[in-house]
């Protein structure tokens, strides 16, 4: 949480590269490629996080306490030890269903004023 932030305040909306972050978070424990490539899979490819911008906003998400690093590891056999591994808090799973909310409002006035024809499964 950065030092202006009051542990209480509420997170804005976050921004589409936040929130797919913490979309690939929300099924697993990460590690930062495996979160770029989730991103990418989850969205067919029509999202794709540069390096820079994932660890910027990793460095984002921990600061605001909506991630943490997690302390354990995988088996050796199955891990690099330079990765780091990342998991949602309840925290960041509460802002990103708060921001998933917000998206269902947003796209419930678009679906009224004709400008999506049909609903999409996920």
């Amino acid at each position: 949480m950065s030092p202006a932030q009051h542990h209480d305040e509420p997170i804005g909306p976050l921004t589409p590269a936040m929130f797919h972050v913490l979309l690939a978070l929300a099924g697993d424990d990460l590690h930062g490629y495996a979160i770029l490539k989730e991103v990418e899979l989850r969205t067919s490819g029509k999202v794709k996080l540069s390096t820079g911008t994932l660890y910027g906003i990793i460095k984002r998400l921990l600061a605001d306490g909506l991630i943490v690093e997690r302390r354990s590891r995988p088996a050796e056999v199955d891990d690099d030890e330079r990765r780091r591994y990342y998991r949602m808090t309840e925290k960041g799973r509460e802002v990103a269903a708060a921001e998933a909310e917000r998206m269902d409002e947003v796209l419930s006035i678009a679906r009224a004023r004709n400008l999506l024809k049909k609903t999409r499964t996920a």
